[in-house]
């Protein structure tokens, strides 16, 4: 990797920017090598297991190198960036050359935050004191190039001096070594040269020269892949957390699914007066409003839902508060964020807030921090058409509630059969804190208010 020896050149390192996550993908670039940076500009997004983050610069200058290209999976405190904070000379001048030991980073305080700003992300950004820098390790005998081998293009961002290494991710690499395929052969097609699975494939077909007898009498085995028949995505970013996350609790917390059918005719009736409601104006009013409150209704009702099991300790800790999940489906894959001090809220501020998870979420924007902290999570797999079914928790909660499809149905009602708004909900429940008698008010007192939701006003 090129370094850097000039004092005015900094590097900015991956932070850890979800609490104790150890790498992130790069997602994309929003600046290049001779572009001015200022102080908290977004210079690139992210994606770690948790979401989607935006990365702004802590200081001023001019951007020197992008050490990874786009796609590539950084470990936390990995220099991805070097800017030239005096602005000086532009990117693409010959760097130090190789073998001299890097000049150790000044022991200079970071630049004072300035007035207004904004705050910085987890695990990065100006501190308010100053600060002791590790000093770097010094070569501690030159390292000699061998002859007659070209500088790296200008543009490469491996990172590489010397002999280009091909660009090609950690699971295209286990392919190529899988199928027998050497890298250095691959014509990549991907951008800024990046070899994708395809080339790979695609170098299988095409046959390689001659090579010299192999010391074995035996031939080789031939390796074969249909690359049309099936496609290998690799599991990371938000479907990877997801994975360990739900494996973990499914295993960890003994579950109980208990299931209810209610008549919820009167909360749709509900719905459509507080679409008209002058203070409900402009706010997502629906279904998963109004059962987002007797959710929290039933909660107030029965305190003792509100916990979570510390093992470490062999304690229950039973939550005063309500962070209420909102479990959503992305193109990343299933997150859970949640609205803080929900118990606190008016029904227009939960709606208010309800609209602003929904839209944050299909924009992939999504802060770590909405991710954390949450004590009982509501599913809504009705939109899906789906009757119910029975949720995994979240970790660290002891009941998520599965609200199915509304459909009208048969329904006796008032001693005749009459066409009614119907769904099932379905609460899951940690057994070692929640017991049946618990799990079932909980339940019966959400199907009540859902049936008859004028309960609100009395049990809120």
């Amino acid at each position: 990797m090129t370094t850097m020896t000039e004092a005015s050149v900094r590097e900015f390192k991956m932070p850890d920017v979800g609490e104790g996550l150890t790498e992130a993908e790069i997602l994309k670039w929003y600046v290049q090598p001779g572009d001015s940076v200022t102080d908290g500009q977004v210079v690139c997004e992210v994606e770690t297991a948790k979401a989607a983050v935006e990365l702004p610069i802590p200081y001023d200058g001019v951007v020197r190198e992008l050490r990874f290209p786009e796609g590539t999976t950084v470990d936390v405190g990995t220099p991805i960036i070097a800017v030239d904070v005096t602005g000086g000379a532009p990117a693409g001048e010959a760097a130090a050359p190789a073998g001299t030991a890097a000049a150790p980073e000044p022991a200079a305080e970071e630049k004072p935050a300035r007035e207004g700003r904004k705050p910085v992300l987890v695990g990065y950004g100006v501190a308010e004191t100053s600060t002791r820098r590790r000093p770097r390790k010094t070569a501690t005998a030159p390292v000699e190039e061998p002859p007659h081998v070209p500088a790296p293009a200008e543009g490469d961002l491996n990172g590489h001096g010397g002999q280009t290494r091909p660009l090609a991710k950690p699971p295209v690499r286990k392919l190529a070594k899988d199928l027998g395929v050497d890298l250095a052969t691959v014509t990549p097609s991907g951008p800024d040269g990046i070899i994708t699975r395809e080339d790979v494939h695609a170098a299988v077909t095409v046959p390689s020269a001659p090579e010299a007898p192999a010391a074995v009498a035996a031939p080789a085995p031939v390796v074969t892949y249909d690359s049309g028949r099936e496609t290998r995505v690799p599991v990371k970013g938000v479907r990877k957390a997801t994975a360990q996350a739900v494996a973990g609790s499914a295993f960890t917390a003994p579950h109980v699914t208990e299931f209810v059918t209610v008549d919820v005719t009167r909360t749709m009736r509900l719905v459509e007066e507080l679409k008209q409601d002058k203070d409900l104006q402009g706010l997502r009013v629906n279904p998963l409003l109004l059962i987002a409150k007797a959710l929290l209704v039933a909660v107030k009702r029965n305190p003792d839902v509100n916990a979570s099991w510390d093992e470490a300790n062999q304690e229950i800790v039973r939550k005063h508060y309500v962070n209420l999940g909102i479990a959503a489906a992305t193109p990343r894959g299933l997150i859970v964020p949640n609205i803080k001090d929900a118990h606190e809220k008016t029904l227009p501020q939960l709606a208010e807030a309800l609209g602003e998870l929904v839209a944050t979420a299909r924009e992939g924007r999504t802060s770590p921090a909405a991710m954390q902290g949450g004590t009982i999570t509501i599913t809504n797999v009705g939109v899906f058409g789906v009757d119910t079914g029975t949720p995994i928790l979240n970790p660290g909660e002891s009941a998520i509630l599965a609200v199915g499809a509304i459909k009208l149905q048969p329904w006796v009602h008032k001693g005749k059969v009459k066409p009614r708004q119907v769904t099932t909900l379905a609460l899951s429940f940690d057994h070692r804190l929640v017991d049946g008698e618990l799990g079932s008010k909980v339940l019966a007192d959400v199907a009540a208010v859902l049936e008859r939701p004028k309960r609100l006003i009395t049990w809120a």
